[in-house]
């Protein structure tokens, strides 16, 4: 990994570490460096809404689409093991 550091337009310089051969995705409205295109276009529409064009607000929309499904996904998994978990040991208290 390799140090970089950045300058934001407000003055304040960032720094963040980067992998061999990868280079960060920068913000073109406030100098934000992300390590993936889908996390430049969340930071896009939370962020900067007004000064989008239609193309970050379609990226946008597609990567807040998937982050809900992800998340969606993410919930029905951790109820399913909660639920296994429960009767894992209501069994268990059964048997003792």
């Amino acid at each position: 990994m390799t140090d970089a550091t950045r300058t934001q337009r407000d003055g304040q310089s960032l720094s963040f570490d980067v992998p061999e051969g990868d280079e960060p995705v920068i913000c073109d409205y406030c100098g934000q460096p992300y390590a993936r295109e889908k996390w430049l276009a969340l930071h896009h529409g939370r962020a900067h809404p007004a000064e989008l064009t239609d193309e970050e607000i379609e990226a946008f929309r597609a990567a807040h689409g998937s982050e809900e499904t992800e998340i969606r996904e993410f919930r029905l998994r951790a109820l399913g093991g909660l639920v296994a978990i429960y009767f894992v040991l209501l069994m268990i208290y059964a048997l003792v």
